[in-house]
């Protein structure tokens, strides 16, 4: 095989400089959450033969991809559940997303509310243990306005 090293090619659509990736129990179940709750559409999945585990799959969600995997410590694989925020429209889309997220079997780790810096923000976690943070921009903040509330809120 004759390979041209210096040669580039485009990144996949959705992946981007950095693309999220975890290994979690139940991958195959947090793979129905993210359809489910986020509207995630499964670009590849591939299962192991003999178990059926998720070997490697590929989720994109709005933009932006995620890759994940079952935890296996066998194969190299420890549980790495991640922290990541999904950013919708507006407030009311973070409102409604986490509902479904609910309802799709997340657990609340934070309700819906306004924040200091400009957001509006809910927090679940997925039964892999992945916090996902739901946020919108409600509001512009400057950088002063910011210093000045962040002292009020501590």
């Amino acid at each position: 095989m004759n390979i041209d090293l210096n040669r580039k090619f485009p990144r996949p659509d959705g992946h981007h400089s950095i693309t999220a990736g975890f290994a979690v129990p139940n991958a195959g179940k947090v793979i129905d959450f993210l359809e489910r709750a986020f509207g995630g559409k499964v670009l590849g999945r591939w299962d192991d033969a003999k178990s059926g585990a998720v070997m490697h799959a590929e989720v994109k969600i709005g933009d932006s991809v995620v890759m994940l995997g079952e935890a296996n410590k066998d194969h190299g694989m420890p549980p790495m559940p991640a922290s990541l925020s999904y950013y919708v429209d507006n407030g009311e889309a973070v409102d409604t997303t986490y509902k479904r997220a609910l309802a799709a079997g997340a657990t609340s780790l934070e309700e819906p509310q306004n924040k200091f810096y400009g957001y509006r923000a809910a927090s679940v976690q997925d039964i892999g243990g992945n916090r996902w943070t739901i946020c919108a921009i409600v509001e512009q903040v400057s950088n002063d306005e910011m210093e000045r509330r962040m002292k009020d809120f501590q």
